[in-house]
C-alpha cells in the first residue's frame, strides 16, 4: 500500500477529509478497469466500482483503523457517511468496514445511521452485512433499546429491512433468541420475493448448527407454510446429517 494517510496535526484538524483522500487515492492506485466491470456484471449494479478485490481492501482498512481512528459517536457516524456518500461500491464497502471495526460505538444511538444504510444500499451485499455484522453485536449488547425496533423492522413495507430484521441474529449461536427467530420466519412466511424466502432458509440453517432439532420441529410444524425455497435451504444441515428427509 504506497498511499499513506496523513498523521499529526493535518489529521486531528481534517481527519474526515484525510479519510476520504486515503480511501480515494488507495482505490484510485489498485483500480483495475476489467475486475470493475466484472465486478459490477456479477452485482447486478450500475453502481462504479474501482475493480479493487477484497484482499487490497482489507489492507486499506487497516491502515484506516491504524491512523484515523475516530474518537467520538460523532466522529464514528461521520467516518460512516463520508465514505458512504462516495461513488464507488469500495468506498462503500470501506464504510461498513469502518462501521464494523469499532465495537466502542456500535451503540443504540447509531441505529438510526444502520437503517439508513440498509434503505440507501437496498442490495444483499451491503445489508447482509449490516444485518449479521453490525444489527448482531448491537443486539446483543443492547437487547432491551433495540429489539423493540427490530420487532417493528420485520413488518416494515421495505424489504431490506424486513431481511436485516430477520438476518440480525445469524451469528448469535446459543444466544439466539428463537422464538423471535420463528416468529419472524413466520410472519414473513406469505412474502413471495426470493430475497425474504432465501433469507428465511438461511437463518433457520444457521441456526440449526446450534440447535438441530428446535429448527427440524419447527419446520415440520410448519411445512405447510413455508415455500419450499424457505423449507428447502432450512434443512439443508439435518438432510445432510441424516435428521430429515430432502424436501
Amino acid at each position: 500500500m504506497k498511499t499513506k494517510p496523513q498523521t499529526g496535526a493535518r489529521a486531528k484538524g481534517d481527519q474526515i477529509g484525510d479519510l476520504v483522500r486515503f480511501v480515494r487515492q488507495s482505490l484510485s492506485a489498485q483500480a483495475n478497469p476489467r475486475k470493475a466491470i466484472e465486478m459490477a456484471a456479477y452485482m447486478k449494479t450500475a453502481m462504479p466500482f474501482y475493480g479493487v478485490p477484497q484482499p487490497v481492501r482489507d489492507e486499506i482498512r487497516r491502515e484506516i483503523k491504524a491512523r484515523l481512528a475516530p474518537s467520538s459517536d460523532r466522529g464514528y457516524q461521520r467516518a460512516v457517511l463520508s465514505l458512504w456518500r462516495l461513488e464507488h461500491r469500495e468506498e462503500k464497502y470501506l464504510a461498513l468496514a469502518v462501521a464494523q471495526m469499532y465495537p466502542q460505538f456500535i451503540r443504540p444511538q447509531s441505529l438510526p445511521l444502520y437503517e439508513q444504510l440498509i434503505r440507501e444500499g437496498a442490495w444483499w451485499d451491503f445489508v447482509d452485512e449490516i444485518a449479521g455484522r453490525i444489527l448482531g453485536p448491537l443486539l446483543l449488547n443492547y437487547p432491551a433499546e433495540v429489539w423493540p425496533a427490530i420487532d417493528r423492522w420485520i413488518d416494515e413495507k421495505d424489504l431490506w429491512i424486513r431481511r436485516a430484521a430477520l438476518l440480525c441474529q445469524l451469528k448469535h449461536k446459543q444466544r439466539t433468541d428463537h422464538v423471535r427467530l420463528f416468529r419472524y420466519c413466520l410472519a414473513r412466511a406469505g412474502d413471495e420475493d426470493f430475497f425474504m424466502r432465501k433469507g428465511i432458509g438461511w437463518a433457520l440453517r444457521q441456526y440449526s448448527y446450534t440447535a438441530p432439532e428446535r429448527v427440524r420441529g419447527f419446520l415440520l410444524k410448519n411445512r405447510g407454510k413455508l415455500s419450499p425455497l424457505s423449507y428447502r435451504e432450512g434443512s439443508r444441515v439435518m438432510v445432510r446429517a441424516g435428521l430429515m428427509r430432502p424436501g
